[in-house]
């Protein structure tokens, strides 16, 4: 294999493992996103606009993407991608059935006192 080839290749790889998050923050991202994603009877609402559960957890999901290595961590993911707009600065908000609203920060940070890590095999 051609050395300069086989530098870049290695340089791949050993940056993806410095950037990678731990396998928990993962976790626990994924849990938040799912807690989204499964809410009924919400309205998610973005710069004055109204979604529902599906659109929301796909918005933070692809917000997820595009901040890359910013997101370390679960709070590094509610504060870069879940809590608000980075064009207007309007906070997110969620919209229960019951018509009471909280800020989607607050929402996903109570979720999170509910993770409970997988077991191990």
């Amino acid at each position: 294999m051609n050395r300069i080839v086989f530098a870049l290749l290695l340089f791949g790889l050993a940056s993806g493992m410095v950037h990678a998050r731990p396998a928990i923050e993962d976790q626990k991202i994924q849990f938040l996103i799912d807690s989204i994603a499964n809410l009924r009877d919400a309205t998610f609402i973005r710069n004055g606009s109204e979604y529902d559960a599906k659109h929301a957890a796909d918005h933070v999901q692809t917000k997820l993407r595009y901040a890359g290595n910013r997101v370390g961590t679960a709070e590094d993911f509610i504060a870069l991608c879940a809590t608000g707009s980075s064009l207007s600065g309007q906070p997110y908000r969620i919209r229960f059935a019951d018509g009471h609203e909280v800020s989607s920060a607050q929402f996903l940070h109570e979720r999170l006192l509910h993770f409970q890590p997988p077991s191990p095999p």
